[in-house]
């Protein structure tokens, strides 16, 4: 248990208690090492000693500090102080997504397509590393105070491998894939329909399915077709809509294969809000017959294991995918976030409705009490349902595989029976040199296809020595192709092969190019062409009689379309005929790079999508100009020039244009005679100096003038002086004069306007 003021490793001081799960709490704290603010997420006492609990604090760990990207809630540290096991990672002011659209109500398009940019560049990095979200939700994304959005609570996340990935553990109802409901495989595409959802939910304001239990919600998931969010948002722009519905397709292989697929088609929306260019599967796209993957036969195999876990665990009442307690993880924090404090449901589908459940990493924990009895009576009998079906569909795949099988085999047995048949015809038509060819074809036909079809296996006939025509009617004989190439020789004669880029007798599959070097006396010295254009060496190296071959090749020395280097290289004796290969720049090595735009000139609205379109990031903002040149909120710097190339996410900040600026110093004059002959020398004035819309920038009363009075940096071109007193009159109130039988005092309330110009900074 950690305590307010205790310090972790020599190094982190806990300050505050920001938030709590069922299995973590968070903690902000101080480290002190590099003096910055960070978050602490502790794994409660009681499940530090249960060695599962640990290793799956320990996964979680290991995953999440594996990736570093700038939408990504980042893991600094990790460690154990007596006993209790704490993770160290980035602390986030800001609030979640969700919090924000409960504020707005719904986001405009362009706002939730930029938002929905930086989530699939968060995940995109995750998935290159092998970690799958698998509760991708409003709960789990920040939106820090400075507009920036990450991604968090890696918390179920597992690192996959390149066998089927299954989870027993899924994240919110409202958010889960169809694949992930039904409690079966779930890969990179489970977290492109999530985030479908979620970007549904910014346009709309509204989750796309809702019911009374999460069993309900997630058969609506795996049942119903999914509404167009243009049903509530009539004027949402066509290719918007249109990423929504291919995000969330049913079938995983219709959706968006990676993030970074949608992340281009989000990026094109912002410029072409009305285009055609999102490409949706249609039914008859899937109707053609397809070859069963290895992926697809351990999916098989995963779940007829499952099936007969399944009914042999039913008869002891536990079925195998059920959960008491699904494991809690760890999420990544904020402030303002905490430990995940949005109430959504743990977990639902077949084979976790019905246990109360702990959202691994959302700190939600729904109990016994969430989930009634009648509900979990009908996660049970959907269960059964769902294992029923399975074993039917398994036992139709099997039928359908059989006959396939025995089709297959026959065909392959006649195809060998004609190809033994057709070699023993061209043995008696061709004579000797045919019947060597045919007894080399016979020994390759020994039966040399795989069980999973490959290609047929040859041997490489005798080619060195013979002619070039002759060297390529074996090869043709042999089911091979070839092809020529000329170089000099002092053994072998004008035409003949001299070398072959494969060995007599090696083993080849059928219609492998084989190059054959054949032999010309007559040669010549290459020119040298390395710097120049490509098309002017190409017709340089024919003039000479010789061939070209291109490869494109990166570099950051040569401009692109030019000829970096040579082979053979220039001076070199080479046939007339023969081949040299240019190798032509296409200019530096741009992977995983973006050229950055101008932005200047723009509204920081604007300069954002701009950024976020070619895959950059909008970083800070600072106002730089108030002089008025511009209209507030224009872009008119940029910390990285237009056309340089970055990585892809690097921040770019900017500086803006303000309101301009203006400043005042003068000296105040006391009331002139024309303003008042009656005015005293010695009588307190009141100094007001107020601009139009009523704030006041000096409100001072004086004796002494003349009053200086400085101003600067103030956004305001103008201002009225009031100068407010009391003049004091002695009079005759009879006659008005100064001298009398009824001499009186008599106040006057003066008060005096000047009009104020200010000087633009």
């Amino acid at each position: 248990m950690f305590k307010i003021g205790m310090l972790i490793a020599d190094r982190y001081e806990v300050l505050e208690k920001v938030g709590t799960g069922g299995m973590s709490d968070v903690y902000k704290a101080k480290d002190h090492r590099l003096n910055r603010m960070v978050a602490v997420k502790v794994l409660k006492q009681e499940f530090s000693e249960n060695a599962t609990f640990v290793s799956k604090f320990r996964v979680e760990a290991q995953a999440a500090a594996g990736l570093m990207h700038p939408n990504i809630v980042n893991v600094y540290d990790v460690g154990e102080e007596k006993g209790t096991y704490y993770i160290i990672m980035e602390l986030v002011n800001g609030i979640t997504l969700k919090r924000y659209i409960e504020k707005k109500g719904r986001l405009t398009p362009r706002e939730a397509v930029t938002v929905a940019i930086q989530v699939a560049m968060g995940l995109a990095a995750a998935h290159r590393g092998h970690i799958i979200h698998r509760d991708i939700k409003p709960q789990n994304i920040i939106i820090s105070k400075e507009g920036k959005v990450k991604v968090t609570d890696f918390g179920i996340a597992k690192a996959s491998t390149s066998n089927t990935i299954t989870s027993n553990v899924m994240g919110s109802v409202h958010y889960t894939s169809p694949e992930q409901a039904r409690g079966g495989y779930s890969d990179e595409k489970s977290d492109v329909y999530s985030l479908g959802v979620t970007l549904y939910e910014m346009l709309t304001g509204k989750v796309p399915y809702d019911g009374e239990t999460t069993v309900a919600v997630a058969l609506q998931h795996i049942q119903d077709p999914f509404p167009s969010p243009r049903e509530i948002v009539p004027d949402l722009p066509f290719s918007v809509e249109q990423i929504v519905l291919k995000c969330c397709e049913k079938s995983p292989d219709r959706r968006y294969q990676t993030m970074d697929e949608l992340a281009t088609d989000l990026r094109h929306s912002l410029s072409d809000p009305e285009g055609h260019f999102v490409r949706r599967t249609e039914d008859e796209d899937l109707s053609d017959t397809r070859a069963i993957t290895s992926r697809d036969r351990e999916e098989i195999r995963r779940r007829t294991s499952a099936g007969a876990a399944g009914a042999a665990a039913a008869a002891a009442g536990t079925a195998p995918g059920s959960l008491s307690q699904a494991t809690q993880g760890f999420q990544p924090v904020s402030a303002a976030a905490g430990a995940g404090t949005e109430g959504s449901a743990a977990a639902a589908g077949q084979n976790q409705a019905g246990n109360g459940a702990e959202s691994f990493g959302n700190g939600v924990y729904a109990g016994d009490d969430e989930y009634p009895a009648a509900d979990r009576d009908s996660a049970d009998e959907l269960e059964d349902e769902e294992i029923a079906q399975d074993e039917r569909r398994l036992d139709r795949i099997i039928q359908i595989l059989s006959v396939v099988a025995i089709v297959v085999i026959g065909i392959v047995i006649i195809l060998v029976a004609l190809n033994r048949r057709s070699s023993a015809g061209s043995t008696a038509e061709n004579g000797a040199q045919q019947q060597e060819t045919a007894a080399v074809n016979d020994d390759q036909t020994d039966q040399e296809k795989t069980e999973d079809d490959s290609p047929l296996i040859v041997l490489m006939p005798k080619v060195v020595g013979k002619t070039a025509e002759e060297a390529q009617d074996a090869l043709k004989r042999a089911n091979l192709t070839s092809e020529i190439v000329y170089g000099t020789s002092d053994v072998y004669e004008d035409g003949v092969v001299m070398d072959a880029s494969a060995q007599e007798g090696e083993r080849l599959e059928e219609g492998t190019k084989v190059k054959l070097t054949v032999a010309r006396h007559e040669t010549v010295t290459v020119t040298d062409v390395t710097g120049s254009k490509q098309s002017a060496a190409e017709e340089t190296l024919r003039g000479q009689g010789l061939k070209t071959a291109v490869e494109q090749i990166f570099s950051e020395e040569t401009e692109e379309g030019y000829v970096e280097k040579q082979s053979p290289e220039a001076g070199a004796k080479a046939a007339v005929g023969s081949t040299v290969t240019l190798y032509v720049s296409k200019g530096p090595d741009r992977t995983g790079m973006a050229e950055v735009p101008n932005i200047l000139g723009m509204t920081e609205q604007e300069a954002s999508a701009a950024l976020l379109q070619v895959g950059l990031t909008p970083g800070e903002t600072t106002v730089t100009d108030t002089s008025g040149r511009y209209e507030p909120g224009i872009v008119v710097g940029q910390s990285i020039a237009k056309g340089e190339y970055v990585e892809e996410g690097t921040k770019v900040d900017m500086e803006l244009s303000g309101e301009p600026r203006y400043s005042y110093s003068a000296r105040i004059e006391a009331p002139r005679y024309s303003e008042d002959p009656d005015y005293e020398e010695g009588t307190p004035v009141t100094l007001i100096i107020r601009t139009e819309d009523g704030k006041e920038l000096l409100n001072t009363t004086t004796t002494d003038f003349p009053y200086q009075v400085s101003f600067t940096g103030i956004p305001y071109s103008s201002a009225t002086l009031y100068l407010n007193y009391t003049n004091v009159v002695i009079e005759d109130s009879q006659t008005g004069e100064t001298e009398g039988s009824e001499i009186t005092e008599r106040s006057i309330e003066m008060n005096l306007e000047r009009e104020l110009v200010f000087t633009k900074d």
